[in-house]
Order: C-alpha cells, then structure tokens, then sequence
C-alpha cells in the first residue's frame, strides 16, 4: 500500500516547532517561531498564512498561533519520526542525547513510514524519546505525563527529572557533566532573591549534589513531582 504524501519538510518543521513550543505553554508568536527556527520574522509570517490557508493553524485572539486538530495530527505524526529516530541514535549507535537532533532534524523527512514502524518494533515502541519527550503513537496518541516546569517549583519540593528541552546541545552536555539526568531525585532548597539562581539538590543520598541553576536551566527541565 503507497505511503500518504508528505508535506514539505518547512510546513512539517514548522507545525512540530508550534507544537513544541505549545507542550513547554509559550505563547507562539511569528517572533518567536523566528527566532527558534532561524529565520526573518517576514518568513515566519508568510508561512503562517500558508499554514493557516491549508487549515493546519488558527490565530486566536490572546493567545497567538495553534494547531488546527488537523495540524497537531501532522505535528504528531512529525514528532514521532524525530523521538524514534532520536531513540534508535542513542540505544542502537551510541549517540550521546546531545548529539541526536540535529541528525533527528535532518532524517525526520527523509525516512518512511515503514522505516519508522520497523524502527518502532526494533526498540519495542518506546513510549519516551532519550529527553523524556513522549512518542506519539502511529494513530496520533500521547502519552502526557503530569510534569511541572522545574523553575515553576517551590522550596521544598521534591521529585524525579522526567524530561528535558532538546534543543540546545550545550545546555545538555552542561547537564550530563553535572549528573543532572532523567529519574534523578531532584530537591529544591531554595530560590535565591533578585532574579539569583535556584538551589536544588540532584541525586539520592549520600550521593546528592548541590547546584545552583539559571533560569535557562530550570526552564528547560520538567520534574515529575512527588505529592507533598
């Protein structure tokens, strides 16, 4: 049976962006779509317009740029091509989680659905990318875990590193230097006054680590927390 047709690789880059940027509650804006895919604002506008013509997003008042029911299921479909490919990097060849998305980026339309399946089976259809990132299922599920963005946190919150924003390689190496991974026990001890940096501590006793992360960092990684 012949493979649905594809959508360009810029839509598909563009609606799993939207749809990225809507799982970590930013507003998606033409600038901030921009600014995450590298291009002029002017660029962004004129695709959104495209997008919104084939019916994939809507402007909503207040609230910027969404997914159509139509464009989450092409942001799904996208995503799980680039979670299980991320997956198959890191289990099979030995990639590190920060060296996977740029390879993810390029092989996400290039790849075919059949692959992706064979793929799935192979790594016994993961339900988590290496980031903690949930795979979508062929039919367009996800499996959302009830997370809380780590810089959201009060002191005295504890919980387990469950997922971590993939698109900055630095950012992810700086992490697996400091042991800073997912299912590690995280402790927030404190919020340091006049936009200083917060005190968490990583590891179960009497291995645990105190560090002190910017607000770069502590956006970047999502804590499934423990009830109090």
């Amino acid at each position: 049976m012949p493979e649905a047709k594809r959508r360009s690789a810029s839509i598909e880059d563009y609606v799993r962006v939207i749809y990225g940027l809507a799982e970590r509650g930013e507003e998606v804006t033409n600038t901030s779509l921009a600014a995450r895919l590298a291009v002029s604002p002017s660029s962004a506008s004129g695709m959104v317009t495209k997008l919104a013509q084939q019916g994939l997003v809507a402007h909503v008042p207040y609230r910027g740029i969404e997914l159509t029911a139509d464009g989450k299921l092409l942001a799904r479909s996208v995503l799980r091509r680039h979670r299980l490919i991320e997956t198959y990097l890191v289990s099979e060849l030995g990639y590190t989680w920060d060296e996977v998305h740029a390879e993810a980026d390029a092989l996400e339309h290039a790849v075919s659905d059949r692959l992706i399946e064979r793929i799935a089976a192979k790594l016994g259809n993961p339900e988590r990318d290496p980031h903690g990132d949930p795979i979508p299922t062929s039919d367009g599920a996800v499996n959302e875990a009830p997370l809380r963005i780590l810089d959201e946190l009060e002191p005295g919150a504890v919980g387990e590193i469950a997922r971590v924003w993939d698109t900055d390689p630095e950012l992810l190496r700086y992490l697996a230097e400091r042991a800073i991974s997912l299912g590690e026990r995280i402790e927030v001890i404190e919020r340091q006054p006049f936009g200083g940096p917060l005190v968490v501590k990583v590891g179960s006793p009497p291995r645990e680590a105190t560090h002190a992360l910017g607000s770069e960092i502590a956006r970047a990684l999502s804590v499934a927390v423990q009830p109090g």
